[in-house]
C-alpha cells in the first residue's frame, strides 16, 4: 500500500469561486494564498491548519498522512499536523 501524500489540489476561492490547480509544499503549512482571478486574500477557516484543509480538494499532506496512520482528529489537526508529517517522513528516509 502506498501512504505518499497527493501532492497536487484544486483550491476553490470562496469570493469568486475561481479555481487554481496547486502543488502543496510538504515542509510547511501554507496559510495564505492569493486567489489568481480576484485576488482575494484566503486564509485558513477556523480549526483548519491550512489553506489546502479549508478550501481545497484534497487536504494538506500532513493531514492526509496523520489519517493514513489513524492518528486524524479535527480538533487536534492544526496542532499535530507539522509532528506527524515529521514523524512519518523520517520512519520513510
Amino acid at each position: 500500500m502506498n501512504n505518499a501524500p497527493t501532492l497536487e489540489s484544486v483550491l476553490t476561492c470562496p469570493q469568486c469561486a475561481g479555481q487554481s490547480t496547486q502543488v502543496m509544499p510538504t515542509d510547511r503549512c501554507q496559510f495564505f494564498f492569493e486567489c489568481p482571478h480576484c485576488h482575494a486574500l484566503l486564509r485558513p477557516r477556523a480549526g483548519d491548519c491550512c489553506v489546502f484543509c479549508s478550501y481545497g480538494s484534497v487536504p494538506c499532506p500532513p493531514v492526509q498522512l496523520a489519517r493514513a496512520v489513524g492518528e486524524y482528529r479535527p480538533s487536534a489537526a492544526a496542532d499535530r499536523a507539522r509532528g506527524v508529517m515529521h514523524d512519518l517522513l523520517n520512519r520513510h528516509i
